[in-house]
């Protein structure tokens, strides 16, 4: 019989690849070729940096893929603890896979717009089209980012009761949860809620709660039997 250690720890291995793969593929491709104000300069980022922009594409297939596994890893070790709840964390998690790759045909869709393009400035039209994809490709994680934030509750709902994990990263996963809901309404209902400086600040519980866990998981691991207090 596998310990929660060992389980806990493939489950923090597989978190981590998540984590470091989401975060190249989300954040840091996008900050060095992407320009929403500026479609040319987008344009050119992305054309003279097209291998970074592929590798950020690979880089979010290998996210989402993991991603199908990691709750599968977490049920095995928090299934005893609620079944109802381990199940229904593995559904909203798994719900966003196949959302996420179908979002990322907007990406294939960009790379065919550079390619077929003869010159390395392209005309006002070209340029739009490759904006109206990063917008779709945006929406979309718009869309599944309503999933990112649900399997967040049922996950951190049973760290908080495990007595095997600290209760504190519960409680943050919990609160990550409805960040992502308050960012998902926000940016739906209002135009211009990215300047309003919200979105950082209900991000960062889920930020903290997925990376500490994560951290956790991979080098404490988990207790072999519930303590609480």
């Amino acid at each position: 019989m596998t310990s929660n250690k060992k389980k806990a720890r493939i489950a923090g291995l597989l978190y981590l690849v998540v984590v470091l793969t989401g975060v190249f593929s989300l954040a840091y491709v996008p900050s060095k070729v992407i320009f929403w104000d500026n479609p040319t300069a987008t344009f050119n980022a992305i054309k003279e940096s097209e291998t970074l922009f592929r590798f950020g594409i690979v880089s979010g297939l290998v996210c989402y893929s993991f991603f199908l596994i990691l709750p599968i890893a977490l049920y095995k070790l928090l299934n005893p603890v609620n079944e109802f709840y381990a199940k229904l964390m593995v559904l909203l998690a798994v719900i966003s896979v196949p959302i996420s790759f179908i979002n990322i045909q907007n990406k294939f869709a960009v790379l065919s717009l550079i390619n077929n393009s003869p010159i390395s400035n392209a005309n006002e039209q070209l340029q739009n089209q490759v904006m109206f994809y990063l917008n779709q490709y945006d929406n979309g994680i718009l869309m599944v980012s309503i999933f990112w934030g649900l399997w967040l509750f049922p996950f951190g709902y049973l760290v908080y009761k495990s007595g095997i994990l600290p209760k504190f990263f519960g409680i943050l996963l919990m609160l990550g949860c409805i960040g992502y809901l308050i960012n998902f309404i926000g940016n739906t209902l209002i135009s211009n809620y990215s300047t309003f400086g919200i979105s950082q600040y209900v991000s960062m519980p889920s930020a903290l709660g997925e990376i500490g866990i994560c951290l956790w998981l991979l080098i404490m691991g988990a207790k072999e039997k519930p303590t609480f207090i």
